[in-house]
């Protein structure tokens, strides 16, 4: 889209530029199929088909309309069963500018419970798409989270680093939006990172005027009851001038809480457009009676246009913009309507996506390790493109944050393990490739439940742990058994200390076998385990009281074992009649409920709290180690009382945090909080507990000047500091009331039984001084995203039993975020500092990698540098410019190796001979 492909605009004039679109969920209250075939209208009259159909045929009938497209899961299904004609014609409309891509990745992205790797995948995935099959035509040029619940700084720097020019929003919290209409302050420059040199992560945002729905009166779909443009005067209906003096009154109040003489309005809203004709039709109508009033008088000028057309008349405009530094959470839109329960909304579900997450990086690097033979091998066809799918389509806004019906949620889950079936050939290709061994290989799915047939019952097998991270990792591992004790033995055959303890899960293990591994960076060891007894073992040591003293550089710190509690969710009340539900956290008192304040605990090589029958937690510190492993398990949630419920656990300490606490922004940099506070405006605070949440992907900490408590964990989650000196985390939820937001569907998960949801997960605790935290709980964080995957064989390990797709372990700045197969010969490679400018003294520096001399087995013959969405090269990414009221705006010097600088992302395209896998050297 360039200016010649926008339509005219009149200089003296308030132009109103009309956005025809529609937002097509990928899932919500019906799956992604029935969304796009038009199944189950029983549940909602939708079909994603027949928009493109009708859209398509109407684009035809007038040069001067206009349509965008946003979610390209959609498009793509589309664009496959077109026949050629259909393809010659659409590619047409996109070439002039008249259908145009927007956002472009293949779902439109949760904000809050979504981690920043696999966000760039889902957007690499659909820009790619459109890419191939548009060219730079087809290159979106704005982002467009136009129903996102909140809005992350992160994102925005993505979105900056991906090339866009400008972003545009339909939600904020009620109180923002009401002092930003005052203050015309409706579009501003957010600075998007505290790291990079502006304007790297600077993005032209605007906040839209309707959400993203038209203006009132003036929604011409088949599914809306406003009445069309009526416009024959011998009817007793007409209604033209009515229509044209609320047109020209609205635009005019729009006017007022804008800067410029341009203003946007959207016309459509959820899978609008299945009959395009008749918005078309009264948009054409409009469009002419508004304009013709120009001759009498009027100022106004109505268009088609596209938020890429819009965004240039703004640029043009050439004026200076607010500056926006933090982000936009939580989201309220009234006073008891505080949008952050949707932070742990569905835990099972956003910890399989995080899981999913680190198989499917695996699986790719893997297709790269063992070349064409991991695609079609001795297991037979295995590929990665069904799990890039389905990891991409759970990125969706009511995917992984919990705010989709629950046969919804399942079919999300079947997708994911659909995507792992297809990995799962794909790795046991390439392991054989790599090992030399053609011996069947098991993955044991259920491990946090203790659950492994093979190592149950077998008296001698093999354990590959494969490490995708660039470092060498160290790792706990359990595994169920039947037997007392057991020898392991290292790929060097050197003997390793294990432990037996009491397994108190329900399946048919009796015991746990407790070891540590290591494996090497990007690649894989092999552990040896051998039955030696399997009579009852000892009986479990004298249960003792239990607490835990951290020794921070000589100064006792001391923190008590975590408080399990609860609030009792609000059903509404006198003061608001709004529910807890799927989206919204409103429990009905600002005191949570101890589940237990003395729990019953025992010890053995771990100490294990039982708060109640549906409570329990273990506490693990393993040798060596200087983080706390904190293994909580909730439900089945009791209901019969009448009751939701949503538990959290707090950890209390003596730091004095002042009301203020720290959260990662999608797993990346870290945003400062603070109680009852927004750094945009005056809040007035409605809901003391609600109004103070927060998500975090990755970590968490509290600080004072000597001591710093960082929590990392294993999923999305919600998270405030209520109490000074105390972080509390929301573990898991289950209520009895909708939240009126849609959903019509109380957050109650049946679980196995029926009886409520079990769920499990893992927390990391540190405590250390301030200056050197980042140090531990960066890599840790990581660790936990991309964790060793684990695979068994009966008999003895394979042939070659270690091995390392790297020849030495990356810097520990430097992370390894993507290694994926793009071509026969081409691979794209990510590499990210992961340290923040300022964060660590050791690590936050400079960094220099030398990309001949990184990986192991592949002969590098070219490198080409990317955009971070991997659909330009770098050298011709050129984004608008924009002038923030305050602070420097200079263009940032280009490194020879962008990786270099604190915060920063280096993403090649780099050919290799042969077309990857192993080779001589």
């Amino acid at each position: 889209v360039d200016k010649t492909s926008c339509p005219a605009t009149k200089p003296k004039m308030l132009n109103v530029h009309l956005v025809p679109h529609t937002h097509d969920d990928v899932g919500w209250l019906k799956t992604v199929d029935q969304y796009y075939y038009g199944g189950r209208n029983d549940i909602q009259h939708a079909g994603v088909q027949y928009i493109l159909d009708s859209v398509v045929a109407a684009l035809q009938k007038d040069p001067a309309r206009r349509f965008i497209y946003v979610e390209t899961a959609f498009f793509y299904r589309w664009w496959k069963q077109q026949n050629p004609s259909t393809r010659r014609v659409v590619t047409q409309l996109v070439e002039q500018g008249r259908l145009e891509f927007i956002n472009g990745g293949w779902c439109m992205s949760d904000e809050a419970t979504t981690h920043y790797s696999a966000v760039i995948d889902q957007m690499t995935l659909g820009l790619r798409f459109l890419n191939d099959t548009f060219g730079e035509c087809g290159r979106p040029r704005v982002a467009w989270h136009i129903d996102p619940f909140g809005h992350a700084r992160e994102h925005a720097s993505l979105f900056a680093q991906m090339g866009f020019d400008g972003f545009f929003f339909g939600r904020l919290d009620y109180q923002d939006k009401a002092r930003r209409m005052k203050a015309r302050e409706m579009e501003m420059v957010w600075r998007a990172s505290q790291s990079l040199k502006p304007p790297a992560a600077d993005l032209f945002t605007g906040v839209l005027p309707n959400g993203y729905n038209p203006p009132p009166g003036f929604c011409w779909d088949q599914s809306c009851s406003d009445a069309p443009v009526q416009d024959d005067p011998d009817l007793d209906d007409y209604n033209v001038d009515m229509l044209v003096a609320t047109f020209l009154n609205i635009a005019s109040a729009q006017a007022q809480v804008y800067k410029t003489n341009h203003i946007v309005m959207t016309m459509g809203s959820d899978f609008q457009y299945e009959n395009a004709n008749l918005w078309y039709k009264n948009m054409d109508k409009l469009i002419r009676y508004v304009n013709a009033q120009q001759a009498n008088g009027s100022v106004v000028n109505v268009l088609y246009s596209t938020p890429s057309c819009y965004l240039q008349e703004l640029h043009l405009a050439n004026l200076t913009w607010p500056l926006k530094t933090d982000d936009f959470f939580p989201y309220a839109d009234d006073a008891h309507d505080f949008w952050t329960g949707y932070f742990t909304s569905r835990p099972a579900l956003k910890r399989y996506e995080r899981l999913s997450n680190s198989l499917l990086q695996t699986c790719n690097q893997l297709e790269v390790l063992g070349g064409a033979k991991s695609r079609s091998g001795p297991f037979g066809e295995g590929h990665s493109d069904t799990m890039k799918r389905a990891m991409a389509v759970a990125q969706h806004h009511d995917a992984v944050s919990g705010t989709e019906r629950q046969h919804v949620a399942y079919d999300y889950a079947k997708r994911l393990a659909t995507g792992w079936a297809h990995c799962q050939v794909l790795v046991r290709n390439s392991l054989a490739v790599l090992s030399g061994s053609d011996v069947p290989r098991v993955f044991c799915e259920n491990l946090n439940i203790s659950v492994c047939p093979l190592t149950e019952g077998s008296k001698k097998f093999s354990m590959n742990v494969y490490n995708p991270l660039a470092r060498v990792v160290t790792w706990s591992v359990r595994l169920p058994v039947n037997g007392t004790s057991y020898s392991v033995t290292d790929s060097n055959g050197k003997e390793m200390d294990s432990q037996v303890s009491v397994c108190v899960d329900r399946g048919y293990a009796k015991y746990e076998l407790v070891f540590e591994v290591q494996a090497p960076p990007m690649g894989y060891t092999t552990y040896s385990v051998t039955l030696l007894k399997a009579h009852p073992a000892r009986a479990p040591t004298t249960p003792k009281p239990v607490y835990f003293v951290c020794v921070v550089e000589g100064s006792s710190f001391i923190a008590k074992c975590p408080l399990c509690g609860r609030y009792n969710a609000s059903g509404g009340d006198a003061e608001s009649r709004q529910a807890s539900g799927a989206y919204i956290f409103r429990p009905n008192s600002s005191t949570p409920i101890s589940i237990n304040q003395n729990p019953n605990i025992s010890t053995l090589q771990e100490v294990r709290q039982q708060f109640s029958p549906w409570v329990s937690q273990v506490v693990r510190l393993y040798n060596g180690s200087r983080e706390l492993e904190l293994e909580w398990t909730v439900g089945p949630v009791p209901v019969a009382d009448g009751l939701g419920k949503e538990v959290i656990t707090r950890l209390d300490s003596n730091i004095s945090s002042a009301g203020y606490f720290y959260t990662d922004s999608n797993g990346r940099e870290v945003m400062e909080r603070r109680k009852d506070y927004r750094p945009t405006w005056d809040l007035k605070q409605t809901e003391p507990i609600a109004g103070n949440y927060y998500p975090i992907n990755s970590r968490a900490f509290i600080k004072d000047g000597r001591n710093q408590m960082t929590v990392v964990t294993d999923r999305s989650q919600g998270v405030s500091s209520i109490y000074n000196g105390s972080l509390e985390i929301m573990l898991h939820r289950r209520l009895l009331h909708d939240d009126v937001r849609g959903v019509e569907e109380p957050l109650s998960e049946p679980g196995e039984f029926a009886d409520g949801l079990v769920v499990r997960g893992r927390l990391l605790v540190m405590l250390t001084p301030p200056e050197t935290a980042a140090d531990m709980h960066r890599p840790l964080a990581q660790g936990m995203v991309l964790q060793p995957m684990l695979s068994f064989q009966e008999g003895g390990s394979s042939r070659l039993s270690q091995f390392s797709g790297l020849q030495a372990a990356l810097p520990p700045a430097v992370h390894l975020l993507t290694v994926s197969q793009w071509s026969n010969d081409s691979v794209l490679l990510r590499l990210e500092h992961q340290y923040e400018s300022s964060e660590s003294k050791t690590y936050s520096l400079p960094v220099t990698v030398n990309l001949q001399k990184l990986f192991s087995t592949l002969e590098i013959v070219g490198v080409s540098e990317m955009s971070l969405g991997a659909n330009q090269w770098k050298e011709d990414m050129k984004r608008l410019q924009w002038k923030p009221s305050t602070g420097t705006n200079t263009h940032a010097a280009r490194q020879t190796a962008a990786f270099h600088r604190p915060c920063t992302f280096c993403i090649l395209n780099v050919f290799f001979w042969g077309g990857g896998g192993l080779s001589s050297r």
